[in-house]
């Protein structure tokens, strides 16, 4: 037996392949706003609030990079405006360059230490989003095979719809491919000095 949510998508899909199409055209179509609304409605109401939270945070991964590359560019930016006040310096001119050069070195060695730690979250989030919806998964194929043993012998019917099921959710696991835990790679990061190379 399917779930409420698979349910719910059904009956989407069989709505929007009942609805007309606007006039003149073969790809818009007429919609019933109301209904389309309590459709979506009861199918967030029943999606499970750990899903979305995952969801949520693998959405943000973008956001996570790219929060850890304006660091990353504001520290460069820095380094270069202290490289800069330290070569106006015309006596000690020699004990500038050597410290600039310095500054520029751990500034970037931190920029690339942030962008690696982001890169890591992000497929630590990924992976960790992945096993969760694999764990619902396993818990869903068990209590199908559990339900395959109890009743094959007496709803023939019912235990062909099972099976497939069975096989769906089996499939479905085969292509998550959970990857191993990896070191990140180093990421070549290459900074120029114009600002507007970021934007």
């Amino acid at each position: 037996m399917s779930s409420r949510i698979e349910q719910i998508i059904e009956e989407i899909e069989e709505y929007i392949d009942s609805c007309k199409f606007q006039p003149l055209s073969t790809t818009k179509i007429i919609v019933n706003k109301d209904q389309m609304d309590e459709l979506l409605r009861e199918l967030r109401v029943r999606t499970p609030d750990e899903i979305k939270r995952y969801q949520k945070i693998i959405a943000n991964k973008d956001a996570i990079l790219a929060d850890a590359q304006s660091k990353a560019q504001d520290m460069i930016e820095d380094a270069q405006i202290h490289t800069n006040e330290l070569v106006s310096e015309h006596e000690i001119m020699q004990q500038a360059y050597t410290q600039a050069n310095e500054i520029v070195t751990t500034a970037t060695a931190q920029a690339q230490e942030i962008l690696d730690n982001a890169t890591r979250d992000a497929n630590d989030i990924r992976i960790g989003a992945m096993r969760y919806t694999d764990e619902l998964l396993a818990n869903a194929e068990s209590a199908i095979a559990h339900t395959l043993d109890s009743y094959t012998t007496k709803y023939d019917g019912l235990v062909t719809s099972l099976q497939e099921c069975y096989d769906m959710v089996r499939s479905n696991r085969s292509e998550l491919e959970i990857p191993e835990q990896e070191e990140p790679s180093n990421l070549d990061v290459t900074y120029e000095e114009d600002a507007d190379d970021y934007e």
